[in-house]
């Protein structure tokens, strides 16, 4: 330590020979060369950061100053400062060594991945193998486990790369090099590695060329295209948040989580800058650029002395793909009243193209400082730290001059900004609330498939490519769990019982979710129209039915969902906006919640407090599926492959069973047929259903998780349904005779009842409904056809969320029992009395004032015996050409029944019941009396009334009944 620090105090003195470059033997060091330049007041060129080191035969052990610290070279050092003997060279030569003996000798344990295709074993040693698999696959990246680096006895080179991974960065990559000119030098040669030569000289010379071509030793001449080979790292112990990161961090290696919100084009950046100067035509190769245009300080031809004039030579240049994300902080990281910090995460060579806007994503890499170039490129006087002197008095009052002179000062431009420079993308699957968490399980043999980076599920495969392609990034423990829930019986019930298990009961709610999470098959004709698989559900119901916490459910567990409010959003907010980019100024194209949502499910609370101009917006999106812009000179056509949960609140609070659920939402009827299952949701008094409901509530406040014990885990429940989305089921033919049958079924109830009867029109929609739905379900049950059962299981959530609108209950009462008095028989109906619809039992008891006596029946019930009776009636009439006779009709529909009844009593008054139904069916023209008919006066007008005969009358649509 001394010994250098008497070095460095006395190289400041010129006089003194070993300050002036000379060692003992007479030759000029490189100190000299950098004196013979300190006249300059820019840097000196700009060392690299996956530069090798410098040659041991030039200069001193302390010389060799790497990556972002050696940018400052015009600056002295200063000889009391700590940090000398940390950038020494024997650190990062020593850190390199032990980082090439780790990567090989690292064995893979086989217990904990799953085996590797066949294939692609090649050898036991994790790194090796890894390093066969570029040159078998072609890649340039090779994926290190931090906890690889964690396991070794001592933690030195772990903490070593985490606390200065910029630093040794390129120390580590040219360990890589050696590694794979080890075991690949014919891969190796393809791709000649300008940095990797040990021999490379810190400073240029004239005749650098030459002897730079030799020490390639015959490597092919740099091209554009040529690989630069990458360390990318993986699992580290703690996940960072966005709000987390300061200027202490700078250098380090680092996880950061967040959600990507915009991504730029992929473009070429400019890696490594071959320049030809204009003067003396000497040619100055690898000029490393430092995230931006870097020219050489000073040509290196004695004689020339050339600063500005230098022209890039592209062919010898080498560039490497380029890519800029913008990342925001994920929404249950944000304390209370802020607003969501962002940040530019760059990506670099096989990484970019990893994250998709909407996604939330592991970023690791480290964070560093750069020109912020959208500040730059503005018009006007460039920010500078200035006195505010706006409000002071003028005149020489104290403090009126202000300061002048803070540019003499030093560096006071406030034109950068941090971003994070990220080696590696993982998606992240950790649900809100829990901490981010990286467990990644890498497989030499095949390594992208199982860290996720190999890209969506293409839709167009079979489903034994898809379900290979995910089974691949599974552990073997998790695929036996997987096993073992494919082949366990009523799977899809139990899977529905461990969804959203802090929600009390609701079953047919979660159906349908879980019907919604796994989605029908999506296809397209010849013709290239495409049929969407998603399902859209949509949730009405009083206030405090777990409207919303389903919503969030859903959002939590789902990695691909967007969470909206409706009188908060905006058409343009879910759809898409228009936007100035702030670097080129150009207008781009902003996604909305729907295009973020992109295979996904987009949820949105209070939908019926929406305006409808914003729900006109997404009409287009919820079924072509696509939301299409004329905007600022774009015309376009984007992809928003999203299913829609909406909830909403019935107008006026409450829902009204007397009206049509048109009625009860305020929605257009367009964009009702778009839904393919409407949710009511009532709040109706149960004694036994409210206390479960209580108790429930109060064991989740007081014993929180342990209060709820469902089957399956959340990771399994994920693990499950993204398996079971790969399967692409098709209808047997049973099944396509029965889905026909039950669409007609619908289209009569729905042309029967008229428009009160029904909460909204069957259209085509809702067969397709019915086909997405039968589709879900067997997808749920991991099978590949869609069978008889599973269309009836389709059907009946289909009906149950159709028909749940509830008729004013039907009177009947006998009119001939209201006679007072002696008077006749009143036409027309007795006086509505709103009462709520009891059991007849109960309604026919006698009362103070026989007059007021009411008999109600529900209008199921009713419409039930009018039924079975207009059969009756319609079959006799058709079959003899006459009617049927009073008592006959009577008589035959208690023959019906009699399975249902227990006693004597029970018959007589259902009998009672018929009678009056018929009466009602006269008056309301569905049945006629043709023959029998006794006058009142007449003595003999009882025997009569019994041979009455019905027919249909003339105005009956039987057809429809």
């Amino acid at each position: 330590m001394s010994s250098i620090v008497n070095g460095l105090i006395r190289s400041d003195n010129p006089e003194l020979d070993f300050a002036a470059g000379r060692r003992p033997n007479g030759t000029p060091t490189a100190r000299n060369r950098h004196n013979r330049q300190r006249s300059s007041p820019r840097p000196y060129g700009p060392p690299s950061e996956s530069n090798g080191a410098l040659s041991d035969a030039e200069g001193f052990p302390d010389d060799e100053v790497v990556g972002i610290r050696g940018t400052d070279r015009n600056r002295r050092l200063d000889p009391m400062r700590k940090e000398v003997p940390k950038v020494a060279d024997q650190v990062g030569e020593k850190v390199a060594e032990e980082f090439e003996n780790f990567m090989e000798n690292h064995i893979e344990d086989i217990t904990l991945s799953g085996a590797p295709p066949s294939s692609a074993v090649t050898s036991d040693k994790y790194y090796i193998a890894q390093i066969h698999g570029l040159r078998i696959y072609n890649l340039s990246t090779l994926y290190v486990d931090f906890q690889h680096l964690m396991s070794l006895p001592n933690n030195i080179l772990a903490n070593a790369i985490a606390n200065d991974y910029y630093r040794y960065l390129p120390f580590l990559t040219r360990a890589l090099h050696n590694l794979i000119a080890k075991y690949e030098p014919r891969y190796f040669k393809e791709h000649r590695q300008p940095t990797s030569a040990s021999s490379q000289a810190g400073t240029s010379v004239a005749g650098n060329v030459s002897s730079q071509a030799e020490s390639m030793g015959g490597k092919t001449m740099n091209q554009q295209t040529d690989k630069l080979f990458t360390l990318a790292f993986y699992n580290l112990p703690l996940i960072s948040r966005v709000r987390q990161l300061r200027t202490a961090s700078i250098g380090k290696l680092l996880s950061i989580s967040g959600t990507v919100t915009r991504t730029s084009e992929v473009r070429p950046e400019l890696y490594l800058a071959t320049f030809i100067c204009e003067a003396c035509r000497s040619i100055i190769p690898n000029v490393e650029q430092t995230f931006r245009y870097t020219e050489p300080t000073q040509c290196p031809n004695a004689t020339c002395g050339n600063r500005q004039g230098w022209r890039l030579d592209i062919r010898q240049s080498t560039f490497v793909d380029w890519q800029k994300v913008r990342i925001q902080e994920n929404s249950s990281e944000i304390p209370t009243g802020s607003m969501p910090r962002t940040m530019d995460v760059i990506l670099r060579g096989e990484i970019v193209d990893r994250a998709k806007a909407g996604e939330k994503c592991v970023f690791t890499g480290t964070l560093i400082v750069v020109p912020d170039v959208s500040q730059l490129g503005l018009p006007g006087v460039r920010p500078e730290a200035t006195r505010d002197n706006r409000n002071a008095p003028r005149g020489g009052d104290a403090g009126g001059s202000g300061v002048t002179g803070l540019k003499a000062l030093g560096v006071r431009d406030l034109t950068y900004r941090m971003a994070f420079l990220s080696c590696m993308v993982t998606p992240d699957t950790s649900t809100p609330g829990q901490a981010a968490n990286q467990q990644l399980n890498g497989q030499s043999g095949n390594i992208l498939a199982s860290l996720n980076q190999t890209g969506t599920i293409d839709p167009h495969d079979t489903g034994d490519q898809a379900q290979d392609a995910y089974l691949q990034s599974l552990t073997t423990a998790e695929i036996d769990d997987l096993k073992q829930m494919v082949h366990s019986d009523h799977i899809y019930s139990r899977l529905v019982n461990s969804l959203a298990p802090m929600v009390y009961g609701h079953e047919i709610v979660k159906k349908g979710l879980l019907l919604q999470l796994m989605g029908g098959v999506t296809k397209e004709t010849p013709e290239g129209m495409k049929l969407r698989g998603d399902i859209n559900i949509c949730i009405v119901g009083d206030p405090s039915t777990s409207k919303s916490q389903f919503l969030k459910y859903i959002c939590s567990f789902l990695p691909r969902a967007v969470y909206t409010s409706g009188k908060a959003s905006s058409a343009a907010g879910l759809t898409a906006a228009v936007v100035k980019d702030e670097e080129t100024g150009d207008f781009t194209i902003e996604a909305g919640a729907l295009m973020l949502a992109d295979n996904g499910i987009c949820a949105i609370d209070e939908f019926d407090k929406m305006d409808i101009a914003d729900q006109v917006a997404i009409h287009e999106a919820m079924e072509q599926q696509t939301i299409s812009i004329a905007k600022a000179g774009i015309q376009a056509t984007l992809n928003a492959r999203t299913s829609i949960l909406a909830a909403a609140n019935p107008v006026g609070g409450r829902y009204n069973r007397k009206t049509t659920l048109r009625a009860n939402i305020n929605m257009s009827a367009p964009i009702m047929s778009r839904f393919d299952l409407f949710f009511v949701i009532l709040d109706e008094c149960n004694e036994a259903v409210d206390r479960h409901l209580a108790e429930h509530i109060v064991a989740i406040h007081r014993l929180r998780d342990e209060a709820v014990t469902p089957e399956f885990s959340t990771e399994q429940l994920q693990r499950y349904i993204r398996f079971a989305r790969t399967f692409k089921p098709e209808f047997s033919d049973e099944a396509k005779a029965l889905l026909v049958s039950k669409y007609r079924e619908l289209r009569n109830d729905d042309a029967q009842g008229g428009v009160g009867r029904n909460s909204y029109r069957i259209t085509v929609r809702q067969l397709e409904s019915l086909i997405r739905l039968s589709e879900a379900i067997a997808k749920a049950n991991c099978v590949e056809d869609v069978t008889p059962n599973f269309v009836r299981e389709a059907f009946n959530l289909l009906r149950q969320s159709i028909i749940s609108v509830e008729k004013d209950d039907v009177e009947v009462d006998d009119e001939d029992e209201e006679e007072v008095d002696g008077d006749a028989a009143r036409d027309g109906d007795s006086p509505m009395v709103e009462a709520d619809g009891g059991d007849e039992d109960e309604a026919r008891e006698p009362s103070v004032q026989p007059p007021l006596r009411r008999t109600k029946i529900t209008y199921d019930k009713y419409m039930a015996i009018l039924n079975l009776l207009v059969r009756r009636v319609n079959d006799e009439e058709t079959s003899t050409g006459e009617g049927v006779e009073h008592e006959d009709l009577l008589v035959w529909y208690l023959e019906q029944k009699e399975d249902e009844f227990t006693s004597q009593e029970e018959v007589e008054v259902e009998r009672e019941l018929v009678r009056k139904v018929v009466k009602r069916m006269l008056k309301d023209n569905i049945l006629m009396q043709i023959r029998g008919e006794g006058l009142v006066d007449d003595p003999d007008a009882e025997s009569e009334v019994e041979k009455r005969v019905y027919v249909l009358h003339p105005n009956c649509a039987v057809e429809e009944m």
